[in-house]
């Protein structure tokens, strides 16, 4: 199995019993390339592209106490062609990750800790807390574009070599949240991003040809917290919801987040290259929503689809050590409740209605992305460890049908966020295969695991021995080899 240590990257995290440092999360600082790997099955010929997954890793011992999200982002990346796959995984040399590594400890504190114990002054990724690029990745003219949910900056990466080409130039001052959107169709970007000062949120274009083509500001009621957004064909969906920092404490410099029960959930429909006169405002009930799995036009109606959280401000868990309490709570789908929903926004009499499509806790839902913004049929979505933020399986929704299926990733076994690669010559929608990373903590490996999409109970394709053991993360992606190579000019 040819493998080349690349690099090791020098590490200050001590041993501990941190829940998210361990296990299926245990730090990885080596870069590895791999070719020829140990395979299982085999490697499907009609597959051509990359899967892409960010992780949180941390690497500098942190200041005070941690929180998963708080770690350097690692992208991971599996390429596959004519029958045959290599791996690469390398760190995102982030401005802070830098920074870090030549102080050789940590500047920043995370997520659970005050900010005002950081080195560096001021909240969110440009100031107190540490833009590690580690919440998101999508491919975009040709690149990785890997991102941070309180609006960092967006960093370029190679999606076959992961050399690493910084920042994006088009970056806005308030930076970039996490979850911009790609359409395959057009080959534009669609982004957002929210701070704490007026108007509060901007959302803006990218072109196919990576230049800033709109940049528009939504004026917003006061400080949010959207992490995700969603498109169509024609518009752009934003919002508002009703999870968010206590005003009062704020303005003492105090971030604490609620669930503010009276409010409504707002959403806001703009056309993709609309202003904020444009924004068109709908309410619907109170919840918050982590991910939307995919929006479309039909008729007068914008169809949403989500994970509607029943309790977007958990109580602690008391099965959690010491001082992680809340931590774990907020991290345990279990608790959040998160079900598949679906919401219509009816353009002509101003009406929404809404829908529950599953009552499963499910989140962290994917599609075929050649049907992003466009009516589709199939969504999968990720089952999670109760008390724990580990995908242990998959579900696969017919939304037509009503139909279901299930893959289990076996005991101890715990994947990732699937990316789904269209069959070379696909003739549906469904026509091709889910691939995910998933750690053995039995055989105490990684893999990354191929799936048929039409035939999941058939079980694993192939399963490809992964050298290191990965640290579990959030998001993930697939890209098109051809669609890669023709945004490259080659």
């Amino acid at each position: 199995m040819p493998v080349e240590l690349v690099n090791r990257v020098e590490s200050t995290i001590q041993p501990n019993e941190h829940p998210y440092m361990n296990g299926a999360w245990t730090p990885q600082t080596e870069e590895f390339n791999g070719t020829d790997l140990e395979v299982i099955g085999q490697i499907p010929s009609d597959i051509d592209g990359v899967y892409v997954r960010n992780t949180e890793n941390p690497v500098q011992q942190p200041i005070g106490r941690y929180h998963p999200f708080d770690g350097d982002g690692m992208i991971h990346v599996m390429s596959f062609k004519d029958g045959a796959a290599s791996y690469r995984n390398r760190f995102v040399r982030t401005k802070g990750f830098q920074a870090e590594q030549e102080a050789g400890r940590a500047l920043w504190a995370g997520l659970a800790e005050n900010p005002a114990k950081s080195e560096r002054p001021g909240w969110g990724a440009h100031g107190g807390l540490k833009d590690s690029s580690s919440t998101d990745v999508v491919i975009h003219a040709g690149r990785i574009l890997s991102t941070f949910y309180q609006c960092g900056e967006g960093y370029r990466l190679d999606p076959y070599t992961l050399e690493q080409d910084g920042i994006e130039a088009w970056t806005p001052i308030d930076g970039i949240s996490a979850h911009p959107k790609v359409d395959e169709a057009t080959g534009e970007l669609l982004f957002f991003n929210y701070s704490k000062h007026a108007p509060y949120m901007h959302y803006g274009v990218v072109g196919a040809d990576n230049k800033l083509k709109h940049y528009t500001p939504v004026p917003l009621p006061g400080a949010r917290l959207p992490h995700d957004m969603a498109f169509t064909a024609n518009y752009s969906i934003l919002n508002d919801l009703p999870v968010f920092w206590e005003p009062e404490l704020l303005a003492k410099g105090l971030h604490v987040v609620r669930f503010h029960r009276e409010m409504r959930s707002r959403f806001g429909i703009i056309p993709r290259y609309g202003s904020a006169d444009d924004v068109r405002w709908f309410d619907a009930d109170p919840t918050y929503v982590l991910h939307f799995l995919n929006a479309y036009e039909e008729g007068d109606e914008i169809v949403l689809d989500g994970y509607f959280e029943e309790d977007p401000e958990p109580q602690s868990s008391n099965s959690a050590p010491a001082g992680f309490e809340r931590i774990m709570a907020y991290l345990d789908q279990s608790k959040l409740k998160p079900k598949l929903h679906r919401w219509r926004f009816n353009l002509a009499t101003g009406e929404t209605r809404e829908q529950r499509l599953d009552d499963r806790v499910l989140e962290f839902g994917v599609i075929n992305n050649q049907f992003a913004g466009r009516k589709y049929r199939y969504g999968y979505s990720a089952v999670s460890k109760p008390g724990w933020f580990l995908f242990t399986g998959l579900v696969k929704h017919d939304l037509e049908s009503g139909e279901s299926w299930t893959i289990d990733f076996g005991e101890e076994r715990y994947g990732s966020e699937p990316g789904f690669a269209p069959r070379i010559g696909a003739v549906d929608e469904d026509d091709g295969y889910l691939v995910t990373f998933v750690t053995d903590r039995i055989a105490d490996r990684s893999e990354c695991v191929v799936y048929y999409a039409k035939r999941l109970d058939d079980g694993p394709v192939c399963r490809i021995m992964v050298p290191g053991k990965i640290s579990s993360g959030t998001h993930a992606t697939w890209g098109q080899g051809e669609a890669i190579r023709a945004a490259r000019g080659g």
